[in-house]
């Protein structure tokens, strides 16, 4: 037993410092979970959890709902945003939908049209869907 809990620690480790990208001209239709870093400078129909960072390139747009630790905004998000820790919107951001968030940089020049909620409330709340407490059924994701 003692070697399974080993090998589970080690796969967990693995799965936090992996990265993942999605590059210009790729199109994926379904959800997204990730327990390392995500990078998309495509476009995404569908919802992204992430453990880690998520990174939107300039020109990227996600048409669905982002969860995770960390973000950095350079393309467009049309969803709500929750983010635990730090989001921030870079001159070439465009957010349509709310933000939850603990802490927030909007760079001048970002574009954002929605309500945010800021603080220990709104990283409770994060936190909890980050951990999967308010999960969904899932649909298998397709690449075109």
């Amino acid at each position: 037993m003692g070697l399974f809990n080993k090998n589970s620690v080690q796969a967990q480790e693995l799965g936090q410092s992996s990265s993942n990208i999605i590059g210009k001209g790729t199109t994926i239709i379904g959800d997204i979970e990730s327990a390392g870093n995500l990078r998309i400078d495509g476009k995404l129909r569908g919802n992204i959890k992430c453990k880690a960072k998520v990174a939107l390139g300039e020109g990227s747009i996600v048409e669905g709902n982002i969860i995770a630790q960390n973000a950095e905004i350079q393309g467009e998000v049309q969803g709500i945003i929750e983010v635990t820790e730090l989001l921030i919107l870079k001159p070439s951001a465009k957010v349509i939908g709310d933000i939850l968030t603990s802490r927030l940089i909007v760079e001048d020049g970002a574009i954002f049209m929605g309500n945010c909620k800021m603080g220990n409330r709104a990283q409770a709340t994060s936190q909890a869907h980050l951990n999967g407490s308010h999960d969904k059924e899932r649909k298998p994701a397709t690449v075109q």
